[in-house]
């Protein structure tokens, strides 16, 4: 594949809509193709065998990145020669879209997803229900999905009122309830932190025997940007796409959050809730120790200053 202008190295960022669009329009019909399905959806095809990587993105959560202002999956594409199949939402839609349902109908029909000697899904949030749920029409894929709502139908997760622009989406029809999709699949992992509630309960619908659920806790209700931020999603993905992906292998990995400092700080926070000193100046001198954080550093000394007035004291 050719670095120019119109290839991969193309800046994006920062573009208006209409103008972004028709460079990944430019860019994929380049390398592979783009359709649009509906007035919400459009797929990206980058093909370049042997593994297919399919992402399912939203228009918003490209941007927001603030990387390249590319589909997650092109970076897969330039370092591993992947295949890429992109499907993009304009917002969160949860992909609940009759032509995105016919689109994949197509690609099996096909006889597509045949083509490939491994495939990975991945998603998250709203993305990550999608890669579950459309993970039916690739058998035997690997799915990975950070935050995965299992439904959003009323009467199985009414309990999550987070996404009132949902209810008018029907998740009762074809590729619908999240885990029976992944029935097929051979290998999913559910990415989530189990002190977010709700997106703990979701991960519990999950439970099914071929899909391991990985905690991460403390890192809060955006684990995609952590992972991004720890360098360890592509690797993670890549671990998928070689079929090596384990919970050991993801928590080999997952030691990034040692210097991660958004996850270090949730850490600090909730040994200072549970009023630990302890605890709390065992984690100060460790982070010191290993960063030289000023802010653990500072927190290490006075709780030294305050144990060494307790001994003057008594």
């Amino acid at each position: 594949m050719q670095d120019s202008p119109n290839g991969f190295d193309a800046p994006m960022l920062g573009l208006k809509r209409k103008a972004w669009l028709a460079k990944l329009e430019e860019i994929a019909e380049e390398h592979g193709y783009f359709q649009p399905l509906g007035a919400k959806h459009c797929a990206t095809l980058i093909e370049d065998k042997p593994i297919l990587l399919i992402t399912f993105e939203t228009m918003q959560s490209i941007q927001d990145r603030g990387d390249t202002g590319q589909p997650l999956g092109w970076e897969l594409v330039r370092e591993l020669g992947w295949s890429h199949l992109c499907l993009l939402s304009d917002g969160d839609t949860w992909f609940r879209d009759p032509a995105v349902y016919a689109y994949f109908d197509r690609l099996s029909d096909d006889g597509f997803f045949e083509d490939f000697d491994r495939i990975v899904v991945y998603g998250a949030g709203s993305c990550g229900y999608a890669a579950a749920a459309f993970s039916a029409a690739a058998p035997g894929s690997t799915v990975v999905a950070l935050q995965p709502q299992a439904t959003l139908d009323p009467d199985l997760a009414g309990w999550d009122r987070r996404f009132p622009e949902a209810r008018r989406l029907s998740f009762t029809d074809r590729y619908g309830y999240a885990p029976d999709m992944l029935d097929a699949a051979e290998d999913a992992f559910v990415i989530h932190d189990p002190r977010q509630d709700l997106d703990a309960m979701h991960a519990a619908l999950f439970a099914r025997e071929n899909v391991t659920r990985l905690a991460t806790p403390f890192l809060g209700d955006d684990i995609e940007a952590d992972l991004l931020e720890m360098q360890i999603l592509f690797r993670i993905l890549a671990k998928a796409g070689a079929g090596k992906l384990t919970p050991h292998a993801f928590h080999r990995l997952y030691r990034a959050r040692r210097t991660h400092m958004p996850y270090l700080n949730a850490l600090l926070r909730e040994i200072e809730r549970q009023k630990r000193p302890f605890i709390k100046a065992l984690l100060c001198a460790n982070v010191a120790r290993r960063l030289k954080e000023p802010r653990f550093m500072r927190k290490l000394n006075m709780l030294v200053q305050a144990a060494d007035k307790g001994r003057l004291a008594s």
